[in-house]
């Protein structure tokens, strides 16, 4: 199953930085995710829509854009809010 790192406020919420999530594309990923961890459904989303702010990549490829976007066994989902300094 693919394994999900989650980072920054992402993890505090699951309790937890990495977890193996069932799901052959990022939206079913994300829907299991969210089933493990329900606080993180209304983080991730509003309504059926990702918010804007929600960073996503697939083995360092950028993969926010596309919820179909195709996961392997192997793959490592990362999910992190947007990262900010000044």
């Amino acid at each position: 199953m693919p394994k999900v790192k989650l980072f920054a406020k992402f993890r505090e919420i699951a309790g937890t930085s990495e977890v193996g999530v069932e799901g052959k594309n990022l939206k079913e990923v994300l829907e299991n995710l969210c089933n493990k961890f329900p606080k993180l459904r209304e983080t991730f989303f509003e309504g059926d829509k990702l918010r804007d702010f929600v960073q996503i990549m697939v083995n360092g490829k950028n993969a926010r854009g596309n919820l179909d976007f195709q996961v392997s066994e192997e793959d490592l989902v990362a999910i992190f809010p947007p990262v900010s300094g000044g």
